[in-house]
């Protein structure tokens, strides 16, 4: 079992149904990033501490961390214990087979490389963070859902909407039963319309987009399989999701990190649209040979 897996009969900081637990790999750098808006003031300011420079807290005795953080060491043992470990020992332990794996997840103006250099590795770390996040058996389970489903509805507004929209597309080259409304109001009256069979797909980088959490509660109401796609772990939308799949999540740091954000989504509705593509290789080919065939037609000679 993982370390950072939930212990029996003790509250815990990782959310309920997080996807990997169970797994090896699971990232504690890119857990910490993904929690952060659900923790407290004084584990908010030990998680700081932590992301802000890993290996020095490697390195560091607990009374050190406890000096810089001003949290006591008995909070500091409470919060790693609350991610599923002994103590900070095995926190350290945990940390460094993390950076081992990862290395640091962070880009700044002393980095070695041209910017482009310097975008490419950011987005490469985010992609790699989202792939230990999301185990195969968390994506096989939203792939065997929607396959699966009378219906699949996308909710989602702001900045991720296009991510939702691109998901939606993909699903009908496939010949899926997809839809989405790009009106919030609409989107609601959507979710109340959804039953058993359907299901309904919320998008949000916060978690926490009132419009796509309320139509998440609604359609799950109705009897629909809900599935959210977040940066956020711990948030509003996961408490209304039956799976959860999570990207990277990105701190505004940089201009680039809300786009990062979206990469590592249309990452995951990737895998999902070629998983779904997979599971019927010969019904795909032709509809997708369909499409070609009349969307050639409209090219510029």
């Amino acid at each position: 079992m993982s370390r950072l897996a939930t212990a029996r009969g003790r509250s815990t900081l990782l959310p309920q149904r997080h996807p990997a637990g169970g797994g090896e790999n699971l990232s504690l750098l890119a857990t910490l990033k993904g929690i952060l808006a659900s923790l407290t003031p004084g584990e908010r300011r030990i998680a700081d501490r932590v992301l802000a420079d890993p290996e020095a807290v490697i390195t560091s005795y607990i009374a050190e961390l406890s000096a810089v953080s001003g949290a006591s060491v008995g909070a500091i043992v409470k919060f790693c214990r609350r991610l599923g470990l002994k103590g900070f020992a095995d926190f350290k332990i945990a940390l460094a087979r993390d950076l081992a794996q990862a290395g640091l997840p962070a880009i700044d103006g002393n980095q070695n490389g041209s910017l482009l250099e310097k975008v490419f590795h950011f987005h490469t770390q985010n992609l790699t963070e989202t792939l230990r996040l999301n185990p195969p058996t968390a994506l096989e389970r939203v792939s065997r859902v929607l396959e699966r489903a009378r219906r699949i509805e996308f909710f989602s507004i702001g900045l991720s909407y296009p991510v939702a929209y691109t998901a939606y597309c993909k699903f009908v080259l496939l010949g899926l039963p997809a839809s989405t409304e790009v009106d919030a109001h609409m989107q609601l009256i959507t979710a109340t319309q959804l039953k058993t069979g359907d299901v309904a797909f919320g998008i949000s980088c916060s978690g926490t987009t009132r419009e796509t959490v309320q139509c998440l509660q609604v359609a799950k109401s109705k009897g629909a399989t809900t599935v959210c796609l977040t940066n956020a772990m711990k948030s509003p939308i996961t408490e209304h999701a039956d799976l959860s799949l999570y990207a990277t999540p990105s701190e505004i740091k940089y201009f680039q990190a809300p786009l990062a954000s979206r990469v590592t989504q249309l990452a995951l509705i990737d895998v999902l649209f070629v998983s779904l593509a997979l599971k019927h290789k010969n019904r795909t080919a032709g509809r997708l040979q369909q499409s070609s065939a009349e969307l050639v037609k409209r090219r510029m000679a």
